[in-house]
């Protein structure tokens, strides 16, 4: 018995003996990662000696790789910092965004490697493989361990065939279930007001990562097996899904490296605004020339097609609607005409629906500087690949909706790629609906302008999700991993209490100016807009005004906010600046501090809330004023309200 646990103790101290352990600071020395390999690979993240999260068992599992023995011994570790500055090719938020961190690459002998780079913003880690022969992923280990008392804001789904369009839900991690699907981003709130953010970026050929709750503080990483058979029947809508998988998640090439693991650290929400860690851990643009690349406005005819008045055509899916839209594009500076859903068969995007001469609407179009895009279901491009984008580029089509993907398994990544290559080469942008949140895919392929991935405006026509709170949700948790494609600046408005779910005449929950607001706030170089170019002629006033707020921006900040209740976002166009302060169903007033601003005398026109905004959300007034910079600018906020200012020198 003596001699057993005499070698048992001896190989404990042998394996505790054996193991690697490292220190990387973050460029300022206020983060640091202890990293430890022994029998496993470890990381523990801390800020001043408090630890914020502990990363175990990071681990890929695979078919195909040999020397098991050798998987933790270390060849070489590797360190070196960058701090450079890098210019988006889209201006999503600012025209330069700093890169600055330290990075340790461990390679071990088997053939694979893991590097983590640790930013002043959070850690991120990736793993590598140099093999010469294919491989099988069978699965990707990560354990990730809180703390007592952590919360989280989250999405979850009860499969991985999902649009990721479920409401955030707020629990403490306990709160969680074993085995519950969260998809990402995942944020946490610590006790002391701050936040870690969990999401992925550079996720090329493999699937997207999900969080599995466990019923305490840990939460376990999972994946999307590989698909074997999808449904194809039923609607349209819905089939292309996933019926049954293989017990792996990914087949890969042998040499390759993975989707990096970001670990975002925020002392507080204005840190989750600036945080651009998604976009700087992306693979650098692979477009040789991205002039041809135009943000913009979007005008589209799903909802508005139903709500046009005052004409001597009949509204529809048809050429006289079609041009309508595009007179108004034309006349207010407005990009981009959509046709949305319904403008072929859903089976077959080489046949408009009668009525719609796309050849004429198209030519039309150029002759104003307009430029159309369609929206398409997913598997039937894929289906009609050649001929659809062949045809698509005949009728000068300049962009694609793409929609109800529904996925983010290895093949359905492999796809949103190949539409943003393919669409490149056909000088296209891309909008991607029913889609997984943003992993960086945009930073490759610029022309990926925008995507879903969150409850947006249409929800307002059969629920009461898209209000408020969510609207001072996003910013903070899903704006984080990249532009959304909300649809704000609704001139049809309603209180929380004369709200009604209309699929064909949705309105905006919250004021007139909270929806204006929305267009500042929620980052997006493709905004469309919701209504009806007759309602936008009506409110001539709001239009012009909306007109003026651009979609790239030089400079982006979060001058207040608190996450659900209530945010005012400063955006900076050239010397212009421009605020949109939303508040949830509370009443707020706010003294809005101007130093943010340089030195001098400015002009503001803002859109605010009117005195009976409380009854009638629609009420609202248009203010002028010149200020100081430093100047105190009073915010009085209705219950669901907003002001939006454009600022400019004097």
């Amino acid at each position: 018995m003596k001699k057993l646990l005499l070698l048992f103790l001896s190989g404990f101290l042998c394996i505790y003996c054996n193991a690697q352990k490292y220190e990387l600071l973050s460029p300022n020395g206020k983060l640091k990662a202890e990293i430890e390999i022994s029998q496993g690979i470890y990381a523990n993240l801390k800020k001043g000696g408090s630890e914020i999260v502990r990363l175990e068992n990071l681990s890929l599992e695979t078919t195909g790789i040999s020397q098991q023995s050798l998987k933790y011994k270390i060849r070489k570790a590797t360190r070196r910092s960058v701090n450079e500055i890098i210019k988006p090719e889209i201006r999503e938020k600012a025209s330069e965004l700093v890169n600055s961190y330290n990075e340790l690459e461990i390679r071990f002998r088997a053939n694979h490697a893991i590097t983590f780079r640790l930013f002043n913003e959070g850690l991120a880690y990736r793993f590598s493989t140099s093999f010469k022969e294919d491989l099988i992923i069978d699965r990707e280990n990560l354990e990730i361990i809180l703390m007592t008392g952590d919360s989280a804001r989250f999405q979850s789904s009860e499969s991985f065939n999902s649009p990721y369009e479920t409401p955030y839900e707020f629990t403490n991690l306990k709160g969680i279930e074993k085995g519950k699907l969260c998809n990402l981003p995942f944020l946490i709130e610590k006790g002391n007001g701050s936040f870690l953010m969990i999401t992925e970026a550079d996720l090329y050929n493999y699937p997207g990562l999900w969080l599995q709750g466990s019923g305490g503080e840990k939460l376990t990483a999972t994946n999307p097996p590989f698909p074997e058979t999808f449904t194809w029947k039923g609607s349209t809508y819905g089939q292309g899904q996933v019926a049954a998988t293989f017990s792996y998640i990914a087949r890969v090439t042998g040499t390759r490296t993975y989707p990096w693991r970001i670990f975002a650290v925020a002392d507080d929400e204005k840190d989750l605004v600036s945080n651009n860690m998604v976009y700087l851990l992306a693979s650098p643009c692979a477009i040789p020339d991205v002039s041809w690349i135009k943000p913009g406005v979007v005008m589209f005819d799903w909802w508005a097609k139903h709500n046009i008045y005052g004409v001597g055509f009949k509204s529809g899916i048809n050429t006289e609607t079609a041009k309508y839209f595009i007179d108004f594009c034309a006349g207010h500076g407005f990009r981009y005409f959509l046709f949305d859903d319904g403008w072929c068969p859903g089976d077959n995007l080489l046949k408009p629906v009668t009525g719609l001469n796309m050849e004429e609407v198209t030519r039309y179009a150029g002759t104003k500087g307009v430029d159309v895009m369609l929206w398409v279901i997913w598997h039937t491009l894929e289906r009609q690949w050649d001929e659809a984008f062949s045809l698509f580029d005949k009728w000068e089509i300049k962009g694609i909706k793409v929609d109800f993907m529904n996925r983010d398994d290895q093949l359905m990544v492999e796809f949103y790629e190949r539409v943003a290559q393919t669409a490149s080469e056909k000088k296209m942008v891309v909008d991607f609906h029913g889609a997984y949140k943003p992993c960086g895919l945009r930073r490759k392929y610029p022309n990926v302008l925008t995507r879903e991935g969150l409850i947006e405006f249409e929800y307002n026509g059969w629920t009461d999700e898209a209000n408020p709170q969510h609207h001072n949700l996003l910013p903070y948790i899903r704006m984080f991993t990249g532009p959304m494609d909300y649809i704000p600046a609704s001139m049809r408005n309603s209180t929380k209490d004369n709200f009604r779910a209309i699929g064909d005449y949705p309105m905006e929950q919250g004021t007139r100016a909270h929806s204006m607001a929305l267009f500042v706030i929620l980052n997006s170089p493709m905004t469309m807009l919701p209504d009806s170019p007759s309602d936008y002629y009506r409110e001539k006033e709001c239009t012009e005004f909306l007109t003026k707020i651009p979609v790239e921006w030089d400079e982006t900040r979060l001058l207040e906010g608190e996450i659900a209740r209530y945010t005012v976002l400063a955006r900076r166009s050239g010397k212009n600046w421009f605020v949109g302060a939303i508040t949830n169903w509370d009443k707020r007033d706010i003294d809005l501090k101007t130093d943010f601003l340089l030195p001098g005398k400015y002009k503001l026109e803002a859109i605010i809330d009117g005195i009976n905004a409380d009854k009638r959300a629609e009420d609202y007034r248009k203010i002028e004023m010149v200020f100081t910079a430093g100047d105190i600018l009073k915010i009085n906020l209705a219950p669901g309200g907003g002001w939006v200012a454009r600022i400019m020198p004097e």
